[in-house]
């Protein structure tokens, strides 16, 4: 019985660990998260992830794109284990856990490059805010507290206009309808060199704040996202995914 005992106890310690694997929904918000030329996925996110993933020996499973909606009911019923850049959020607590931060995201003010001195050397959006100059901002999404505090007037005086997408928002930008354009850093770069427009980034910016990996608390464990957080500070302290961001020149 005492062999059978320890032969029992010998067989569960052999089992393998339960395996790590997530999946994810691509999507469309270049340079973090694209398609390339020959339609490979590629991204500042995603060489990140890619990295984590690999270090903390997961696997990552990719599913085609969604809208922006319904990537976030099927994650919340747990059809979707991952999203990324996510913000940490009392409501999304009650159906997420969140790893600690493996990016900032960074909001900024830019101009074109050869508009009046007076408007590429604004400091604050309080100074914006109290002068003349015209703004394009995107149509959704949080934007810093400076950017909600000023929006008001703003809108007030007429100062504001919305756009879709970043694409849109260069268009914009470039035919003049307005002096200053707001968004995501790395996003407006990305879609200016695209277009071929001259901007001047104005000298302060709008929003630091850190990003994080979304997992979804139905589908994965404690022990993944410990496993993940484990990673990405082995990542950091050796310089790794700085490396990364360096090359998309991330603020």
């Amino acid at each position: 019985m005492r062999h059978l005992l320890f032969a029992a106890v010998l067989g569960v310690s052999a089992l393998p660990a339960v395996a790590c694997r997530m999946t994810m929904a691509l999507e469309q918000w270049p340079p973090y998260l694209h398609r390339d030329a020959q339609g490979r996925a590629t991204g500042l996110d995603l060489e990140l992830l890619r990295a984590i993933f690999k270090e903390a020996h997961c696997t990552l499973v990719t599913v085609p794109e969604l809208p922006t909606a319904r990537r976030q009911l099927l994650f919340q019923k747990g059809g979707l284990d991952l999203m990324l850049a996510a913000s940490e959020t009392p409501e999304r607590q009650s159906y997420a856990r969140f790893s600690i931060a493996y990016r900032d995201e960074t909001v900024g003010l830019f101009s074109k490059s050869g508009a009046p001195a007076a408007q590429r050397q604004l400091a604050s959006f309080a100074q914006l805010a109290r002068g003349k100059a015209t703004l394009l901002a995107p149509k959704v999404g949080w934007y810093g507290a400076q950017y909600a505090a000023a929006r008001p007037a703003l809108e007030k005086a007429g100062r504001l206009n919305a756009f879709g997408s970043f694409q849109q928002g260069v268009r914009m930008l470039e035919a003049g309808r307005a002096d200053l354009l707001l968004g995501d850093v790395l996003a407006v770069r990305h879609e200016a060199r695209l277009q071929g427009v001259a901007l001047s980034t104005l000298p302060f910016l709008v929003l630091r704040a850190p990003v994080h990996l979304m997992l979804n608390a139905r589908t994965t464990s404690a022990a993944d996202l410990a496993r993940l957080n484990a990673a990405i500070t082995r990542l950091e302290q050796r310089g790794v995914l700085a490396a990364i961001r360096n090359n998309y020149e991330a603020p």
